[in-house]
């Protein structure tokens, strides 16, 4: 197992130094879902929904936190994006929405944590601009897909 690279020798937090690695092309997917009831999805796969076309307000706003990632995440490094981009794809038979993100950058440490942030603001956005028509609706399965650039070089999830 890996060390605990954001703990210094004391156990106390800190940002890893990133200085000595060389800049590398970064890329990761990320993905997660939302399951709703038949009412939103049907309004949603149709353009009607009262607040607007969702899936391009929830498309921004996962591009946007994208780009504010270090803003949110303690400890993340400020990355200069090369790339930022956010597909859906429609499962009307089990009303789940699939939100898929991928961010690319070239830099001295990858884009996990941005491609998750996407995703994960993406699927909250949905549920914001639905949560009239229902509020039990679940997020869930946000994980990192693929990863690749870096020491530690390429991860698929199996």
């Amino acid at each position: 197992m890996a060390d605990f690279t954001h703990l210094d020798k004391n156990g106390r937090v800190q940002m890893v130094d990133v200085g000595g690695k060389a800049d590398t092309q970064r890329t990761a997917v990320a993905r997660g879902t939302v399951k709703m009831s038949a009412e939103p999805f049907d309004a949603l796969k149709n353009g009607d929904v009262k607040k607007g076309n969702v899936l391009e307000t929830a498309r921004i706003a996962g591009i946007m936190a994208a780009k504010k990632t270090s803003d949110l995440v303690p400890m993340c490094h400020p990355l200069n994006i090369s790339h930022a981009g956010i597909d859906f794809s429609l499962d009307p038979e089990n009303r789940v929405i699939t939100i898929e993100a991928c961010v690319r950058t070239t830099g001295k440490t990858g884009v996990e944590m941005e491609a998750i942030t996407a995703v994960s603001v993406a699927a909250i956005t949905i549920y914001d601009m639905c949560k009239s028509y229902d509020k039990s609706m679940v997020i869930s399965d946000i994980r990192l897909i693929e990863k690749t650039g870096g020491k530690s070089g390429v991860f698929r999830l199996q």
